[in-house]
């Protein structure tokens, strides 16, 4: 068994655009989600950009890129104008995107084994 440690948000979470660093320990402590999502990845295999556009205007977007080694690029996009809300929505979108990425790249035979299990 490989002794290499989870990713996590710490390590792979980077702050782009329109966010402050003193920003960042809020948004991972609300992203626990995503974390959870990433603990199948090992460290360093996954990188994330979070970056928002005219941020606290009408026109506010908020986009976070995924990349995972072995996977096609991600991107959750989110017009909220309310910036926890469109937060909230990236989380989510990328856990959904990760998740069926995973599930596509996962072989037939085993998906149906864990879907018959009890």
């Amino acid at each position: 068994m490989s002794d290499q440690r989870p990713a996590t948000l710490e390590g792979s979470l980077r702050l782009g655009d329109g966010f402050a660093p003193e920003e960042r320990a809020e948004i991972i402590a609300d992203w626990g989600r995503l974390e959870q999502r990433l603990r199948s990845f090992r460290e360093g295999q996954v990188e994330l950009v979070l970056s928002v556009k005219e941020r606290d205007t009408a026109s506010q977007r908020a986009v976070l890129d995924i990349r995972i080694d072995g996977f096609a690029p991600m991107v959750a996009v989110s017009t909220l104008r309310d910036l926890r809300a469109a937060l909230d929505d990236l989380r989510d979108d990328a856990v959904r995107q990760i998740t069926d990425a995973k599930n596509r790249a996962e072989p037939a035979r085993n998906r149906q084994l864990r879907e018959t299990e009890p």
